[in-house]
């Protein structure tokens, strides 16, 4: 039963990706993402912060680390979603957040030095054929006569952001506990989300968007990380990362049937070129080259 872990974290975060659709007509995404953190930052605090004390002396050898990884991984990753979720459908955000492992693969060749396989090569070259696909909502013409629009780019910047914040997490590979290091990355989120939070036009919570601000911060925010983890350990990395890629899966079943959003022909080509590509760079493991894989220094 330890594949439960995995899954419902999976399950969670698309339902997420709902949550972010159904508040771009609820609330401000500056403050969504703030109350999201600063709620995730208030449960934590009396669980996680005796042991961050402790740590004190590691935590500020590795402070502009950790506000690096919080900038990316709390305030771009989500809050360009809020934003793209204006103008972008819950589908849509579902496929983009399926690309984050290969996008993760791919930072991983230039940061973490990692020698490239034919499945990153192959599956790099069909995600890309699906995900113009989608954008182009099947036509190609129109990609090339308009361009990505606000919310395509920001999805895609947003999953960027995530997949970067993943490779630098391996790459640094912090000397604190899974749970220290995410509460000092929520504080450095909270702090960096405040000015646009004071600056936004309406940050009223109310019975509409309350819930939403408590299924971001406490679910998604917490319970699924601490799912996900548990799944790495019993599973593995490898295993447990094969789980991501039932994110549009869950996202598009929970889009149709709460939001009512229309699964198109472009949606079926575009978003299972993108899934299959993600699979072949993660399962296809032979190397382009006789040369062995680079470690990153320490």
């Amino acid at each position: 039963m330890t594949f439960l872990f995995p899954l419902f974290a999976v399950l969670i975060w698309s339902v997420n990706a709902i949550v972010s659709k159904v508040s771009a007509n609820a609330i401000d995404p500056a403050a969504i993402s703030f109350y999201r953190w600063l709620l995730a930052l208030l449960a934590l605090t009396p669980f996680v912060l005796p042991g961050v004390w402790r740590n004190r002396q590691q935590i500020k050898a590795q402070w502009w680390r950790l506000l690096i990884l919080g900038l990316l991984g709390m305030v771009l990753y989500q809050s360009l979603a809020y934003y793209a979720a204006h103008s972008v459908t819950a589908l849509f955000m579902g496929i983009l957040n399926a690309l984050i492992p290969l996008l993760t693969v791919l930072l991983s060749l230039v940061i973490l030095r990692l020698a490239p396989t034919l499945g990153i090569l192959v599956g790099g070259v069909v995600s890309f054929a699906g995900l113009v696909w989608l954008v182009s909502q099947g036509n190609l013409q129109q990609l090339l006569s308009h361009g990505l629009g606000r919310g395509e780019l920001m999805m895609l910047a947003a999953s960027t952001s995530y997949a970067l914040y993943g490779v630098l997490t391996k790459r640094w590979s912090l000397p604190l506990p899974n749970w220290q290091s995410l509460y000092v990355q929520i504080l450095f989120g909270v702090l960096l989300l405040t000015p646009g939070f004071l600056l936004a036009p309406s940050v009223q919570l109310n019975r509409e968007n309350i819930p939403l601000v408590l299924f971001a911060g406490i679910p998604a925010s917490i319970i699924a990380p601490f799912l996900w983890i548990q799944g790495v350990q019993r599973l593995g990395a490898s295993t447990a990362s094969i789980f991501m890629n039932l994110v549009p899966v869950f996202t598009a079943i929970i889009a149709v049937l709460f939001l009512h959003e229309q699964l198109h022909s472009y949606h079926w080509i575009g978003g299972g070129l993108t899934l299959a590509g993600v699979i072949v760079a993660q399962r296809l493991k032979i190397p382009l080259s006789t040369g062995k894989k680079v470690t990153p220094a320490a």
